[in-house]
């Protein structure tokens, strides 16, 4: 762990932590924003996914960037651009459109920061070291989750919603000026490399069986934590805005207990994809026990909230899992697809909760309307698990 403590790394944590928290805030600020700007669940799901979209739609960009120009300049410059710029346009969002504006921009300014640190590891670690890694940057900066819960509510009730995000567009500058001030680039690997082409990428045939569960295993954790956990407690249970930043507080606990535990537990599996296969089948479990028993009660609701995010860590272990498969040449490129193809599943998972949710809300109570929000999270995750169980083993011998 000593890598971490280096400024360069302990920048891209903390743009990490920034991107974490833009992509749950919106679960704490909903009641206010509804009551402000009239943005229901339906708007704030379209809001919530463009983030997730213009993340994804800007990855192979931020590959090439990072294979060209190096995550120093790429992660200072987007952040500092689009993160940014993304939360002074919030600060000042008048109606249910700026917001979708806000959003997207601020989706494309925390797009290379995870990639930034993954760059470094895929050039600088083992591939037997990846998940530990990565796991650790994840851990660390899921405490931007935590940010986003109740210490947001608090902070709201102090200074006031469009007040906060002014002094977040201000921190995010910040960060990306120290992220500009102290990383320093990888060397690139000596000797000439085959050119760097997308369609070698997808000519990795030990992918094909990884990619459909890693487009779907970071949807649920972060579609239902970012956006959903709100409006299920508040419309189910009547909970308060205290009561839903406690319980997503205790979601965000889960994501970094869980991401900083990775590399404990591989060694405890053995490989990657073992650890992949069990947090799944807990994930199933869990979302297929809420969408058969909603509105149960509030203590058993929140506990598994909060069970849906341990299995937050699966991101960092497919990433790696796929990463023992890209040519090295590919690095920058495939790190970034890899990572599209997870955060397009968030966004296209997002979009489509959204009438999902006002189908069901149109035809039955609000406990039950949330049950199928579960269901439908539950079953690409169940096909995508099949498909993974007969991917290629890696086993990770230097753990």
């Amino acid at each position: 762990m000593r890598w971490i403590m280096s400024p360069g790394l302990l920048s891209l944590v903390l743009g990490y932590t920034l991107s974490q928290f833009y992509r749950a805030f919106l679960a704490v600020l909903a009641p206010r924003l509804q009551a402000e700007l009239g943005a229901g669940p339906e708007d704030l799901a379209l809001s919530s996914g463009l983030w997730y979209i213009a993340f994804a739609a800007v990855q192979l960009p931020v590959g090439w960037a990072l294979d060209r120009f190096g995550p120093r300049e790429t992660v200072a410059a987007l952040l500092g651009f689009g993160g940014a710029g993304g939360a002074l346009v919030f600060a000042l969002a008048t109606a249910p459109w700026h917001i979708h504006v806000a959003m997207a921009l601020l989706g494309i300014g925390c797009a290379p920061v995870m990639m930034g640190s993954f760059y470094i590891f895929a050039r600088t670690l083992p591939p037997a070291s990846m998940s530990a890694a990565g796991g650790a940057v994840v851990g660390l900066g899921s405490l931007g989750n935590m940010l986003g819960a109740a210490p947001l509510v608090w902070t709201v009730g102090q200074l006031g919603w469009r007040e906060t995000l002014v002094a977040l567009a201000v921190v995010t500058l910040a960060v990306a000026l120290t992220v500009f001030a102290c990383v320093k680039n990888p060397a690139h690997p000596e000797g000439k490399l085959a050119p760097a082409r997308l369609r070698d990428l997808l000519a990795v045939r030990e992918l094909r069986l990884i990619l459909p569960l890693l487009g779907v295993t970071y949807a649920a954790s972060a579609c239902i934590r970012g956006l959903w956990a709100g409006p299920y407690l508040a419309q189910v249970f009547d909970a308060s805005d205290r009561l839903i930043g406690w319980v997503t507080l205790g979601m965000g606990l889960a994501m970094v207990t869980a991401n900083l535990a990775v590399g404990r537990i591989v060694r405890i599996f053995g490989s990657d994809k073992r650890t992949s296969i069990a947090n799944t089948l807990l994930l199933c479990l869990v979302l297929g026990t809420l969408a058969l028993a909603p509105g149960a009660s509030l203590p058993l609701s929140a506990m598994l909230l909060v069970m849906v995010c341990i299995s937050d860590s699966s991101y960092s272990l497919i990433m790696s899992h796929g990463r023992v498969f890209i040519p090295q040449h590919l690095v920058g490129r495939g790190i970034t697809f890899l990572n599209m193809i997870s955060i397009s599943g968030v966004g296209v998972m997002q979009f489509l909760s959204r009438p999902v949710y006002l189908a069901a809300s149109g035809a039955h109570p609000p406990a039950a309307a949330y049950g199928y929000i579960f269901l439908f999270f539950l079953i690409p995750l169940a096909i995508g698990l099949v498909f993974y169980l007969f991917s290629p083993e890696d086993r990770h011998a230097g753990y």
